[in-house]
């Protein structure tokens, strides 16, 4: 037995065998060949489709006829002004609220951060639904005006305009930003801030000396995740109806819908991606420094 434990002692012990890599790629290839099926090879065909114009061969002039187009820039432009409007006011917003839910004690604080979780699950178009009822033509505040006054109708017309899609996304995208702010505020030490209160610094210098700093890598990270967002948003567009705002997934639905341009379609598709694939490279590098 001693010379059995020595040889073992010896040898390394027992160990369990490292599989081995031709094993490894048996287990790994049901999961890769699903994601091709079901998401590389229609991306795939879509990029094909793009080069491809009714004639039949491979061109670019899809992609000079889109480019060239007018309808194509004033969504393209349409898109980024909304989407980055939106990731501003989510911003101001989302952090003024996960401060007051955070730092300022009321009855119901606690079932208010976990009714942000739940709103997370939502749908855009059920917050533009109910923005809807509220501002809507023959919604309740243009009703309560017209029932007061005895107008025609109510003021409120704005929720088909750009400015109601802006309202809508600014409503639903809030809480992404609140929910890695409640998190970072979560871990925030509190002994600076009664230090700073007690050397007498008011709650504006505790907000942007002590908690903003500390609040910077969840804005980042929250910040980028509702750029994306808003970038490829098409139920909330579509739902307010909102004359004369196309953004790129509005406009890849008409072309390929009701214009049956499906090359151009493909094309403004292939743009939209490129876009959202950079941004989220960007929301990953900014969400691993900030340890999301």
């Amino acid at each position: 037995m001693t010379e059995v434990a020595s040889s073992l002692r010896a040898g390394g012990g027992l160990s369990r065998s490292s599989p081995r890599p031709f094993g490894a790629l048996l287990w790994a290839l049901p999961p890769v060949a699903l994601l091709a099926l079901f998401f590389l090879y229609p991306l795939a065909l879509v990029v094909q489709q793009s080069f491809q114009p009714d004639t039949g061969r491979t061109s670019l002039q899809p992609y000079a006829d889109v480019f060239a187009s007018s309808a194509f820039r004033e969504a393209l432009w349409t898109t980024v002004w909304l989407a980055v409007a939106a990731t501003v006011g989510c911003l101001v917003l989302g952090f003024v609220l996960a401060l007051v839910i955070a730092f300022v004690p009321f009855p119901g604080a606690k079932a208010v951060a976990r009714f942000i979780d739940v709103f997370l699950s939502f749908p855009s178009f059920l917050i533009t639904l109910a923005l809807l009822f509220v501002y809507g033509t023959v919604g309740m505040a243009n009703g309560a005006w017209t029932d007061v006054t005895g107008a025609a109708e109510g003021p409120f017309q704005f929720l088909t305009t750009p400015w109601g899609v802006l309202l809508a996304e600014i409503t639903y995208f809030t809480p992404f930003v609140m929910r890695p702010l409640l998190a970072a505020f979560s871990q925030l030490d509190t002994g600076q801030l009664e230090a700073a209160s007690s050397l007498g610094a008011r709650a504006p210098r505790i907000v942007r000396q002590v908690v903003l700093p500390e609040a910077l890598p969840a804005l980042a990270a929250g910040g980028s995740l509702v750029l994306v967002l808003c970038l490829n948003e098409f139920g909330i567009v579509l739902f307010t109806g909102a004359k004369g705002v196309t953004t790129l997934p509005t406009l890849v639905y008409g072309k390929a819908i009701l214009e049956s341009d499906y090359p151009g379609a493909c094309v403004v598709a292939v743009v939209n991606v490129l876009i959202s694939v950079g941004l989220y490279g960007l929301y990953r590098v900014v969400s691993r420094r900030a340890g999301a």
